[in-house]
């Protein structure tokens, strides 16, 4: 047997007014040996797929692994040539018997408003119909038909936080591999939930329904069933919720338990999380007996391909005179330069935030303290490396800001104890994420707030200026199956 693998990822908000072009990948990962010990996500599913397929006595060949913070559609040459990249070490592998991918799911570039279908439909056609084909998806994705029609086997993370890729890379690699000998013949079907919502897995009743979907996996025929939250900031004719799943050559059972679980998720749709607002959400911060409260600057998410430098939460807390408050990351590069040159204890004059562009926000003039510098630093996501670029700690009057030069969204306390903030010693810490920080802030936290936030993606799906998908879906629509 061989093996040939690959990752090419990034999430597209559609409305994002940064390209995602040559540094938005290459200042991550781009590497052909990211199995050998990389870091990050993205890696770690090649990472498994190498140890599995060497265990087994398998070859293994490897190609382009690479990945881009989110941001706006990527640049048609860069998402071709690599595409080709990849394309080109396959055919310099074959023939393979299995081909495994891990991509994001809501890539979409100049010119192909469904990357990865784009990418699954061209390896079909370099292995032929009998490899095994299968693909590794973040949940906010779109599951497209052409993914569909390609793949052997899909399958999404369960968590979010995202702290299960590498269990995921495992079932994948067993259902491919159990297909190519024959053992199984998988059969996915999927169901349009026709919804739009974030489905964050440690709160009920969503944990319940996931424990649910992992229960009914490995017997009764069924070999992998993923919820598809959707990508609610991606302009594809896909965008939305869909159950998947996959069974052992029984189509029609796959269809009707997919139904099933979309019609279950559709019946707790009122159940599901709000959010308070901004200033509601510090109301409730401020009035606790309790610290700290872990506030969550959901719309200034990079990972959801916002800036990660918008001020609503900064001003709002200048103006209610708030200390003890820790809030990153800003993404400033020019700024953390000039604060590294200055050095610690330098007092300066600063410019914070408001740069991109109207959802970034006003920007904010400040007097502050460089109270520390770390360089090279990175941060955490379950066991996965997150890089932040250099950093600095800027102090002004009780408020403690984290500045860094590689646009990222907060995952981990490391992000500000990296540079000596003793987050004990806070009332409040705001992080600009919508989710991946929980695994990581929840135990240290004696309460954590999602705050529905002005800026790039706020959590507001009726508003969502889509010119790709029709508008019949709920939240926006009351009941979108009548």
């Amino acid at each position: 047997m061989k093996l040939f693998m690959a990752s090419l990822a990034t999430e597209t908000n559609s409305f994002s007014p940064i390209p995602t072009g040559w540094s938005g990948f290459k200042e991550h990962m781009y590497s052909k040996t990211a199995s050998r010990g990389e870091a990050g996500m993205y890696a770690a599913a090649a990472t498994v797929w190498r140890r599995r397929a060497e265990a087994l006595g398998w070859d293994v060949a490897e190609g382009l692994s690479t990945y881009a913070q989110p941001a706006g559609p990527t640049v048609r040459e860069v998402y071709e040539t690599m595409r080709d990249d990849i394309l080109n070490d396959l055919r310099g592998a074959m023939p393979v018997d299995v081909v495994l991918l891990s991509m994001h799911g809501a890539m979409i570039a100049q010119g192909y408003d469904d990357c990865e279908g784009d990418m699954l439909a061209r390896v079909r056609e370099i292995v032929g119909p009998d490899a095994k084909l299968g693909l590794e998806l973040d949940p906010h994705c779109h599951l497209t038909e052409l993914m569909l029609d390609n793949a052997t086997a899909i399958i999404c993370y369960k968590e979010y936080p995202h702290i299960d890729v590498v269990e995921r890379a495992e079932e994948l690699f067993t259902i491919c591999a159990d297909a190519a000998i024959g053992k199984t013949s998988p059969a996915m079907r999927d169901y349009d939930c026709r919804m739009m919502a974030m489905y964050h897995t440690p709160f009920e009743p969503v944990r319940s329904y996931v424990d649910r979907m992992s229960a009914m996996e490995g017997k009764d025929g069924f070999l992998s069933v993923s919820l598809v939250h959707g990508f609610p900031w991606g302009d594809n004719p896909r965008c939305g919720t869909r159950t998947l799943v996959i069974t052992d050559g029984d189509a029609e059972l796959a269809a009707s338990r997919a139904s099933e679980l979309g019609q279950e998720l559709w019946e707790m749709r009122k159940e599901l999380r709000q959010f308070p607002t901004m200033d509601d959400g510090l109301d409730r911060a401020v009035a606790a007996n309790a610290a700290p409260i872990v506030l969550a600057d959901f719309a200034d998410n990079a990972g959801g391909g916002a800036p990660s430098d918008s001020t609503f939460v900064l001003k709002a807390a200048l103006e209610r005179g708030l200390k003890d408050i820790a809030i990153g990351t800003f993404w400033d590069p020019v700024l953390v330069g000039m604060c590294i040159d200055a050095g610690v204890g330098s007092e300066m004059s600063v410019r914070v935030g408001g740069k991109i562009g109207p959802m970034s926000g006003d920007p904010v003039d400040l007097v502050v303290t460089v109270r520390g510098i770390a360089q090279n630093a990175v941060q955490h996501l379950g066991t996965a490396e997150m890089n932040m670029g250099d950093c600095v700690w800027l102090e002004a009057d009780g408020i403690h800001l984290v500045v860094n030069t590689m646009r990222t969204q907060t995952f981990h306390p490391e992000a500000f104890e990296n540079l000596g903030i003793g987050l004990s010693q806070m009332k409040y810490i705001v992080v600009k994420s919508s989710q991946h920080f929980y695994d990581g802030f929840a135990p240290i936290a004696a309460e954590v707030i999602h705050l529905a936030t002005p800026g790039a993606i706020t959590p507001d799906f009726t508003i969502v200026p889509f010119t790709k998908r029709d508008g019949n879906y709920w939240p926006k629509v009351e009941n979108p199956f009548a």
